[in-house]
């Protein structure tokens, strides 16, 4: 079962390399972050005619969340993360795929540190590690999949010394993922390439993607019981050189039956 996640930087505008990238990987689970559509303009016929169900939660002008499954029942659980019921941001969505729970997210930016913005990224990180520790107490096979926002380690940045004061890079940001890896959680993609300059994300600008001067912020954790399934994985770099691309690269892991 192949299993991905992709910031799409806005679904409909970048629908053609989408749809173009779903032809070519084949994935069979797709978690998409940053739709920036409301609910009503998801492109669901799109969609479904490339051979996929969905589920999404939208939201006008950002954010936006979807999971997407070939040949896959979808059983929803949960559009929000628990804990902020005041919490209005479309960032998460929560489902059971073959007996495996999915919860695809997208968390804060954090920026401009410090700030009201950091505050709510800590606040929303909390919430997720609360929710995330309930899989592991429960013994469940679950992933956390989708875009971090989270820089772990020097090695997943170019010239990490200026991204110090960055929410990305951030020192409480980094201590956090670092915690979910100590209570059992496995970073998929580093788990296959522990030595490898990985990047999934480039800015448009500056000839980022050209120069490779990326960040790794796309991450796909699995729960213990599924560390023994993991086969192989990668990022689809060269998606974001095609025109038109989203500033993230789709990235992806392979599980075996159990």
């Amino acid at each position: 079962m192949k299993i991905a996640t992709y910031n799409v930087n806005g679904i409909n505008g970048r629908l053609p390399v989408l749809l173009r990238w779903l032809e070519e990987a084949q994935p069979d689970i797709v978690c998409l972050q940053e739709l920036k559509a409301p609910q009503e303009r998801f492109p669901i016929t799109a969609i479904n005619q490339a051979g996929y169900q969905a589920i999404w939660k939208g939201q006008k002008s950002w954010n936006g969340v979807a999971i997407l499954a070939k040949d896959r029942e979808i059983i929803e659980v949960q559009r929000s993360l628990p804990g902020d019921d005041d919490d209005v941001q479309s960032r998460y969505i929560e489902a059971i795929i073959d007996q495996i729970v999915i919860c695809c997210f997208y968390v804060p930016n954090g920026n401009p540190y410090p700030g009201e913005k950091f505050d709510y990224k800590l606040a929303w990180i909390k919430r997720l590690q609360k929710r995330s520790q309930q899989f592991i107490d429960m013994e469940l096979p679950a992933i956390l999949i989708g875009d971090f926002n989270i820089i772990p380690n020097a090695e997943d940045v170019y010239k990490p010394e200026r991204w110090e004061n960055d929410a990305l890079y951030r020192k409480e940001v980094r201590k956090a993922y670092r915690e979910l890896i100590r209570k059992g959680w496995i970073d998929s993609i580093r788990n296959l390439f522990p030595e490898e300059k990985i990047y999934t994300f480039w800015d448009y600008l500056y000839k980022a993607y050209e120069r490779n001067a990326g960040i790794r912020l796309d991450h796909i954790l699995l729960s213990p019981l599924l560390k023994s399934r993991l086969k192989s994985g990668g990022v689809d770099k060269y998606v974001r050189g095609w025109e038109k691309s989203s500033d993230h690269a789709p990235v992806w892991i392979e599980l075996n039956k159990k």
